[in-house]
């Protein structure tokens, strides 16, 4: 099983893990010998900043509360990765746990994957029907993403297929682009797969954001899928956006970053109750570093999954309760899909979620005739569309709100309260708080501009 170590060492260790202006010391430099594990040395260490509540009389072991987050040499830890062997593991990781104090935590770095749709439904409508729906709000008060950063965390993105279908030139920011150690290919230029579909449906929405291609997905193992990726190489990437947004100036910060992947079966996982269980466990390494980002301002969201009752995708393993780990994230919009009838999608995976209840956060459009990735006649579909139409909807508003006009959490609470409510009366585990309702979110918006402006 492959595993994520949480490690505490010297304080000069962590501090030359930290500062960006030295060379990284290598895993083994932080790790040394583990007992049991196999350490990845190709892995760059990454530094994990310490929660600590932002009140005096906060609790510090709780992240029920508001929190800020250290990267002092004397508050973070630093992470490393390996493989332990299956045999006897339980044995062999309460065995170092034992021998090494420097060790605080060892976590499960499962596989993940995108999540495409089921079935072989026609598309329903096409990309200018989720413009007409979606974006024409936005136009008309400015609200189209100019200069907003916009990763998307995927396959990687193919620029010359994005220009060729939406008609126009598109670029990526590459000098702000992060791809794992071992990942060939340049930003802009990866194959068209799931990561190019993502990226076009974030852009009928705001076509002037900057793109970050972040190609986590291609960061393989020999594996049953082609998609197959690394947890940890995530935490990787997330470190690496986190240093882009603290460099901007509060009064100007403010990036998006769009996820249409996941973790699909609890056996990838270590069981709910482990410390270093992902699913459930809002103290796992790659959920601590959700938070913190958002903490500093970044707009998260995740796709929430294509294992609903009706037509689950496959690969789905859980029982219940499929929308996990970060796709289920306090701090993060979780979004279902719907197609442009306004109907939930038979795939889309319900609530509640496992690390916050109310999950998905919100409905948007997806099964539509859009980027054409996968073929002619193929929809994009799951809601891995439906995520990075969300995204494009979050990067427009940004276009004219920094994070210190409207922070992370208020903007998700503005997108809540404006959507279309759908389904049951009121929230449901279906569509969450509703369709995302591009009108109802501009009139708020604009509210938002004016008690900013003052009298």
């Amino acid at each position: 099983m492959r595993v994520i170590v949480q490690m505490r060492p010297e304080h000069d260790v962590v501090q030359a893990v930290v500062d960006p202006s030295v060379s990284t010391p290598s895993a083994s430099d932080v790790a040394g010998s583990l007992p049991g594990i196999d350490l990845d040395a190709d892995f760059v260490p990454v530094p994990v900043p310490q929660p600590k509540p932002v009140y005096s009389d906060g609790d510090p072991l709780s992240l029920d509360q508001p929190l800020t987050f250290s990267l002092a040499a004397e508050d973070a830890s630093v992470l490393v990765r390996g493989e332990i062997q299956d045999r006897d593991g339980s044995a062999r990781l309460a065995l170092l746990s034992s021998q090494r104090a420097d060790i605080v935590g060892i976590a499960a770095d499962p596989a993940v994957e995108t999540t495409p749709t089921c079935g072989n439904t026609p598309p329903v409508g096409d990309w200018h029907d989720v413009q007409r729906f979606v974006t024409d709000a936005l136009k008309s008060e400015g609200l189209d993403g100019s200069g907003v950063p916009l990763a998307i965390v995927d396959t990687g993105i193919n620029l010359a297929h994005l220009g060729q279908v939406l008609g126009s030139p598109v670029t990526v920011d590459a000098a702000r682009s992060w791809k794992p150690p071992g990942v060939n290919g340049n930003f802009g230029q990866f194959p068209v797969n799931h990561g190019t579909m993502c990226a076009f449906d974030s852009l009928i929405v705001a076509r002037k954001v900057s793109l970050l291609d972040i190609p986590v997905l291609l960061s393989q193992r020999q594996g049953s899928t082609v998609m197959e990726g690394l947890l940890s190489d995530a935490i990787s990437a997330y470190a690496h956006l986190w240093g882009l947004l603290e460099q901007m100036p509060r009064e100007r910060r403010r990036m998006v970053i769009s996820n249409s992947w996941g973790s699909f079966k609890p056996t990838w996982d270590f069981p709910p109750g482990h410390p270093g269980n992902y699913s459930d466990n809002r103290a796992h390494p790659f959920n601590l570093i959700v938070a913190a980002l958002e903490v500093s301002g970044a707009d998260i969201l995740f796709a929430a999954g294509n294992c609903g009752v009706e037509c689950p995708d496959g690969r789905c393993g859980f029982p219940n309760r499929p929308i996990n780990g970060a796709n289920s994230h306090p701090s993060v919009l979780s979004v279902a899909g719907v197609d442009t009838h306004d109907a939930r999608v038979g795939y889309s995976s319900q609530g509640p979620g496992r690390l916050a209840v109310r999950k998905p956060d919100i409905a948007t459009y997806t099964h539509f005739s859009g980027s054409k990735a996968f073929g002619q006649n193929s929809p994009d579909s799951g809601t891995s569309a439906a995520c990075p139409v969300a995204a494009g909807v979050v990067a427009a508003v940004r276009s004219k709100l920094s994070v210190q006009d409207l922070s992370p959490s208020r903007l998700r609470t503005l997108i809540r309260r404006s959507a279309h409510d759908a389904g049951g009366h009121g929230y449901d585990f279906d569509y969450g708080y509703g369709i995302i309702n591009t009108p109802q979110l501009v009139d708020a918006v604009r509210r938002v501009g004016k008690n900013n402006a003052g009298p």
